[in-house]
């Protein structure tokens, strides 16, 4: 479910798979195995995502529909 959020808010912005790799400093190999279930999504990583998408961490857990951050 994760990478679905994910998945969503990569493509709503158009940056590419290995752009964001390369943000999370993980290569297209790595990023490709979270993409499947491969490896899970540590909170490092989580916080990174939601920190470069400007979303929650609630969002990329599907805890909410929301992907605003609270202030």
């Amino acid at each position: 479910m994760i990478y679905k959020n994910i998945r969503v808010i990569r493509e709503d912005n158009d940056v590419k798979q290995s752009e964001n790799g390369k943000y999370l400093n993980i290569s297209q190999h790595t990023y490709s195995r979270y993409k499947t279930g491969d490896i899970e999504w540590t909170a490092t990583t989580l916080i990174k995502v939601a920190d470069y998408f400007d979303v929650s961490i609630d969002y990329l857990l599907d805890c909410t529909a929301n992907p605003k951050v609270a202030k």
